[in-house]
Parts: C-alpha cells; structure tokens; sequence
C-alpha cells in the first residue's frame, strides 16, 4: 500500500449561527453524541474511535472553519508542516501541544484556495462501536475548488494522497484503504460542498434517512449509489444549510486500483446513480453546495 504520511480524515470544524440547535439537530436528529464543551466549541462523537467528528462553533453564518487529518507520526507532521510551508500555506497554528479536548500535537495552515486545514498526531481515542443507523466516523470531505487541478496536485504533491478517479467534474484522493477521503468539485466558488459520514451498512443509510424525513428533512439527493467509490449515498440540508451525507459500503483500494478518467464515468441520459433510481438532486441541496464557503477569519 502506498506510504501515506496523512492516514486518515478525522474530523472538520463548522460555525453556525444557531450552536445550540445546531449542537441539538446533530445530537438528537443525525445521531451524533456530545463528547465535549470548550471555549465556545461543542464536540460531538461518532461511534467510532475518534473523539469527535465535528466542532460546532458560533458564528454569524455557517462556514467551513477547518478540515483535520490524522498523521501517522510526529516525524511526519514535521515534515509536512515543512511541506506546507514550502507550497506557500498560511501559518495559522505552529506544531505544538493542541488545546482542544482531543489532545495532541498538531499544526493548523490554510491552504493557497482558502480551506484551512489542521494536521494531529497522537489525539485521544476512544473504544470503536457499531451501532446500527447511527454514523461511526466522517467517510469523505467535498470541497469545491474553481481550479481543480492546482488543489489536486497539493494534495497530491504535498500531502502525500493518491488520485484514485477523476470524473469529469470531480477529483477523488485516498489517503487510506478508502477510495476517497477527500473530493474536489469543480464550481466558480471556494468553499465547502457537504460533509459524508460513514454508516455501518446500506440498511442504516435507509433507516438514518427515515429518521432525517420523520423530523422534517427531505432527502436532497438519493438514496442511490454512487460510481467512483461504489458508496451508497443519501443527502441532506441540516438546519443551517450544510450539505451533510449518509453514506455506506465504500470501496476498498490498494496500489493495483487503476484511476479511472472522466469518459469512463458517464451514465446513461436522465441517470443520475449507478442505480438508476436516484432522482435529480433537489434545488435546495443544488444550491446549499455552493453556499458555505470557507471561514477566513480564523487565526487561532
């Protein structure tokens, strides 16, 4: 398998206008658990190892405030702040201690598009549950990006990830066994275009989504099946116009997978899935994937 420095997404930090509800919606709706409160940041867990998912900071509107990635070792966050630095990466946060419950040491940049981006090394973790229809960690994180192969070539070149597919309006890196950890998305703006989480199986996607339409929250696209990543899919607006994504089943790959260009990823006219049964995407998921932009006021 490739040496990945980078081994996994654990986590991304949004700001709402709303952090009491918005912490509720995630908690009592999405399935969620808070795991901690500080300095104004709420916490919440997935039922897997990590100790949370999402922060949920207050802000005047909802924003992208940082990606975190899990690094394999403190050599290599190191070398990857080197790195960053190098392919002219703002500084927010130099390597050292982090102060989130969480732990670790770490360093946070924001990266020549916009997005910042927070890098940890020996976090707290916590014991790995299963539970049916409920999210056990993040699954991928799609980024919108007006130049997608500039951004492509830093994850790759910079970051150490693996281009795994390119379809003809997006670009899927893997930084792990997962076909994807990250996607870019090709849109005339910067910013964030939804947030995936991993449930345990096809039957959870379903009945999560149930639950998500029992509390008033249509499907904004799905349930279907994806076609790089094989990942089932079904997408949602949470409260605050974040697009967020049950999603299962994802394909594994090691060095042998082959990427894939975008004439190899074309569907049948009116198909939408590999299925063939997923509707169009609704207006209002259309047009929350290019609402949320990045937060550039972050300097901590």
């Amino acid at each position: 398998m490739s040496d990945f420095p980078v081994i996994a997404l654990r986590s991304v930090e949004i700001t709402t206008p709303h952090l009491g509800a918005s912490a509720d919606f995630y908690a009592k709706v999405w399935g969620l658990d808070v795991a901690a409160q500080a300095g104004g940041t709420i916490y919440l867990a997935a039922t897997g190892a990590d100790f949370h998912v999402i922060e949920l900071t207050h802000a005047e509107r909802a924003a992208l405030r940082k990606v975190t990635f899990r690094v394999r070792s403190r050599d290599d966050l190191d070398r990857l702040f080197a790195l960053a630095r190098e392919a002219a990466c703002e500084i927010i946060t130099p390597p050292g201690p982090s102060r989130a419950p969480s732990g670790g040491e770490h360093f946070v940049v924001r990266e020549p598009q916009g997005c910042c981006m927070e890098f940890v090394h020996g976090d707290r973790t916590k014991a790995a549950r299963i539970v049916a229809d409920r999210p056990e960690r993040l699954a991928h994180v799609n980024i919108n990006s007006a130049d997608i192969e500039k951004l492509s070539t830093f994850y790759q070149q910079v970051l150490g990830f693996r281009l795994t597919d390119r379809s003809k309006l997006m670009a899927f890196l893997c930084c792990n066994s997962d076909h994807h950890a990250v996607v870019l998305a090709e849109a005339p703006v910067n910013g964030l275009n939804h947030i995936a989480f991993l449930m345990p199986d096809l039957e959870s996607v379903m009945r999560g989504s149930g639950r998500m339409v029992d509390h008033g929250f249509p499907i904004g696209w799905g349930v279907g099946r994806h076609g790089p990543g094989d990942n089932v899919f079904a997408y949602f607006v949470d409260p605050t116009g974040i697009v967020i994504e049950y999603t299962a089943e994802v394909l594994q790959v090691d060095d042998s997978y082959r990427a894939k260009g975008p004439a190899e990823w074309v569907w049948p006219p009116g198909r939408t899935d590999q299925w063939g049964i997923a509707p169009p995407k609704s207006e209002a998921c259309k047009t929350a994937q290019l609402s949320v932009l990045f937060d550039r006021d972050r300097r901590a």
